[in-house]
């Protein structure tokens, strides 16, 4: 175990406003003003900021993302070593949450290099809170897979979450995400699509997924957006033929039968013994 050092050099990850400036943090200003090094996620995007919240940067302005955070994750933590204070920024948000970051953040605690954070705006907390949904337990799970296998096995793997599950999502895939979510979780769950939020054109509508589905192909969708659904009620599964659908599906898109047994056992709770054996009277074996 290694404890985090004392004053000095430290990377600070520094949430930055989502839409509005005015959700700025004076903390946040002031990294940016003072900080030895801004490692950004756009440098171009961060030197906006700074001018549109009335702050210098002052300290060297450096990029930070997806392409190069191994090569520059080595040189912050040399800084940090070094005494300085490493501000981390991305495009909108906390650094992290679906950005760059955790490989900087993981390796500096391993190592002992000061790490603290200047919290601020995030779109998967505004979103939940705007949801109406239950937000006592809840997990975010990013951008659904691209791939339809992948997102079949994912889905089916939550269908039987408990937790309020929140989602990114972009404009173009919103309505084919709301279809498979539809399919997977049932037409009737109650979720949330939530975008632009905090900006001007902020909008956010609640209703079955069905309903949702149905708003989204009826209007044109711009902007960044969230997507919130209720969990699965605690009812036992008794629904045979669709966990046994729900195997040939998974393995119609590639899975192993083992595999796909397991997943959709562990989804809807139910003994995977029993499954295999009714996915094997099924095939009239």
């Amino acid at each position: 175990m290694t404890e985090d050092e004392g004053p000095g050099g430290q990377i600070v990850l520094a949430a930055t406003p989502i839409g509005n400036l005015s959700d700025a943090s004076q903390r946040l200003k002031d990294l940016l003003a003072t900080a030895d090094i801004v490692a950004a996620e756009d440098t171009r995007r961060a030197h906006h900021l700074a001018h549109g919240l009335g702050v210098k940067i002052t300290g060297q302005v450096v990029s930070h993302h997806e392409h190069n955070e191994r090569e520059s994750t080595e040189e912050l933590l040399a800084a940090a070593r070094g005494g300085a204070v490493v501000a981390v920024v991305t495009d909108a948000g906390m650094p992290l949450v679906s950005d760059p970051g955790y490989r900087l953040v993981s390796t500096a605690a391993a190592e002992g290099v000061g790490v603290t954070c200047a919290p601020g705006p995030s779109a998967v907390t505004t979103a939940l809170a705007l949801s109406g949904l239950p937000t006592d337990r809840f997990a975010f799970e990013g951008f659904l897979p691209r791939k339809e296998g992948e997102r079949q096995k994912l889905l089916t793997e939550l269908a039987r979450d408990g937790r309020t599950l929140v989602f990114f999502e972009s404009p173009r895939r919103l309505e084919a995400s709301l279809a498979s979510l539809r399919e997977a979780f049932g037409a009737d769950r109650p979720a949330c699509v939530a975008r632009e939020l905090t900006k001007l054109h902020e909008e956010v509508a609640r209703g079955s997924l069905e309903e949702l589905e149905a708003w989204a192909g009826s209007k044109e969708i711009r902007g960044e957006i969230v997507i919130v659904t209720g969990g699965a009620t605690a009812a036992p599964d008794t629904d045979t033929a669709g966990q046994v659908a729900d195997v040939e599906v998974l393995v119609s898109s590639g899975t192993r039968l083992k595999e796909a047994v397991n997943t959709v056992a562990a989804a809807r709770g139910v003994p995977k013994r029993e499954l295999y054996e009714a996915v094997l009277a099924s095939r009239g074996r």
